[in-house]
């Protein structure tokens, strides 16, 4: 039988994606094994020759032959990125998560377009909302001054209320 034709990445069980990434696979007993995608073509050759090692594959089907073991061929080869039930419980969870919110921005987009004069009527409530709490902190912080300007005051000094004199404002508080 004429041995195998090695790919257009000159490697056996190696891909090069338009990504410029590589895909490693192999082939044994009829099954295909993925072995993943690295950035590099040395690592997917060296993955794949850890594979093939272990499946105890003919020297011939080896990428890199100055490699005698499989210990030295797994320990050339990068980790294995290993994805488990838990990572892709995950995943699907952050999916759906994503298509939850993408489809709320789509019902208040619609929303927006249906009753444009309920958008402006939660502009100006949140808007009249800003305003009565910067008056709120403008009236807090005023009595705080007037308390310790005054000599007869009753708070301590460890009063919390002292704390609203050191409360910031915006330049649109004033």
């Amino acid at each position: 039988m004429p041995p195998r034709r090695r790919g257009s990445s000159d490697f056996r069980g190696i891909r090069a994606h338009p990504n410029g990434r590589f895909y490693a696979e192999m082939r044994a007993g009829g099954f295909r094994l993925t072995l993943g995608t690295y950035n590099t073509l040395e690592q997917a050759a060296r993955t794949y020759d850890a594979a093939a090692w272990r499946f105890r594959q003919p020297e011939r089907d080896m990428n890199f032959l100055d490699v005698e073991l499989l210990e030295e061929a797994e320990f050339l080869a990068p980790a294995p990125c290993l994805a488990e039930d838990e990572d892709s419980r995950r995943h699907h969870q952050v999916q759906r998560r994503i298509a939850i919110a993408e489809h709320d921005e789509e019902l208040m987009r619609q929303w927006r377009a249906q009753f444009p004069n309920d958008v402006d009527n939660t502009d100006a409530f949140f808007a009249d909302l800003r305003a009565q709490r910067r008056s709120d902190r403008r009236h807090r912080r005023a009595v705080t001054e007037f308390e310790l300007d005054n000599l007869n005051t009753t708070w301590a000094d460890n009063d919390p209320r002292r704390d609203d004199i050191s409360t910031e404002t915006t330049s649109d508080d004033e």
